[in-house]
């Protein structure tokens, strides 16, 4: 199954907020809905958003209604990552020449995305047998696998593919904000693949890394600048530096569509801030997971629990910036890049 497609002129795709409760399939047939899904993170992950903005113009383009104001729409719908814009941007450009070439050039997107997963796992898994060594036990963070691409994935594929190769030691899957997308996204993927793995809470990486009991560290990006500075998922900063205090590797495998060569650094990138409802409450799966309207303030009040002293603020951004000296190599479908030898982007 794929995570997102083009199927008899809608949008279909994987709802991740129901996960991993029930596996279900949205048809979206209007902008306004998948703008939604992508604000409430039904569908989500740096490549999957790229091919999400792409159909995301072929709906317009299909439709009566202002199409300009549609791709504005689905161009800001999240800041941070880089190939949601660049998908709508790269298709918006096939406007003039009409709805069956937008329509084309989407599904390009989505093929290109297709066949770089398969080539990052082989070259991700290579790379982390040579510098992790033999059935290596890999830290991992929020989720790179089929759920956030098409098929395969990103890091999770190069996982999947040592474990393919019978090479891999175990995983441990940190819980991830927002929403815990590697206690829920990430486990499940792993549990259906037969991976062996545990769930450790985010604070605990560095820990466990410095008490041994991680060989590697495997994420994905959801924009990688100009430098190598990565901005990935938050607590990815946190992971990097405690790999690099426990002496280990820290590998980001990413596609080409993620490296943004426009932005010179870190320092230069939007990052999401969540809000505070997803840090101040919890049970509040009718608003976060799909199972209510995004704006049913009704819905909100009847099933959020408080986390906290009323009133106060929270601080919640939904990515952080790691400096590019503190990453070992990024693997693209394209290449291997190693920024510890002094290779640069």
């Amino acid at each position: 199954m794929r995570t997102i497609d083009w199927v008899d002129g809608a949008v279909e795709l994987i709802d991740q907020t129901a996960l991993p409760g029930r596996l279900t399939v949205l048809r979206l047939t209007t902008v306004d809905e998948l703008v939604a899904a992508i604000q409430r993170l039904a569908v989500r992950g740096a490549p999957a958003l790229g091919v999400a903005g792409a159909l995301g113009v072929a709906l317009a383009a299909h439709q009566p209604g202002d199409v300009a104001a549609a791709v504005r729409r689905l161009e800001t719908a999240r800041p941070t990552a880089v190939n949601l814009a660049r998908g709508v941007r790269r298709v918006a450009a096939r406007l003039p020449e009409g709805a069956d070439a937008v329509l084309a050039e989407a599904l390009a997107i989505r093929d290109e995305e297709i066949a770089a997963a398969a080539a990052m796992a082989s070259l991700g898994a290579d790379l982390l047998a040579e510098l992790c060594g033999t059935r290596p036990r890999l830290l991992t963070h929020c989720n790179t696998g089929a759920l956030a691409a098409v098929v395969g994935g990103t890091a999770l594929g190069a996982v999947l593919e040592l474990h393919r190769r019978d090479a891999l030691g175990a995983v441990l899957a940190s819980e991830t904000r927002p929403l815990l997308q590697g206690a829920r996204l990430t486990a499940w993927e792993l549990g259906r693949a037969g991976v062996p793995y545990r769930v450790a809470v985010d604070g605990a990486g560095p820990f466990l890394m410095a008490r041994g009991e991680v060989d590697g560290v495997v994420l994905g990006a959801d924009r990688i600048c100009a430098n190598g500075d990565v901005i990935n998922k938050i607590g990815t900063y946190a992971h990097a530096l405690g790999a690099h205090r426990a002496g280990i590797p820290f590998v980001v495998v990413a596609p080409e569509s993620t490296v943004d060569p426009d932005t010179a650094d870190g320092t230069q990138v939007e990052i999401e801030d969540r809000g505070a409802a997803e840090v101040l409450s919890y049970g509040h799966a009718p608003q976060e997971y799909g199972h209510a309207p995004q704006e049913d303030s009704r819905a909100t009040r009847e099933h959020d629990q408080p986390a906290g002293v009323d009133g106060v603020g929270a601080v919640n951004p939904a990515f952080d910036v790691t400096p590019y000296e503190l990453v070992t190599a990024i693997v693209t479908e394209r290449r291997v890049i190693r920024l510890d030898r002094g290779e640069r982007v």
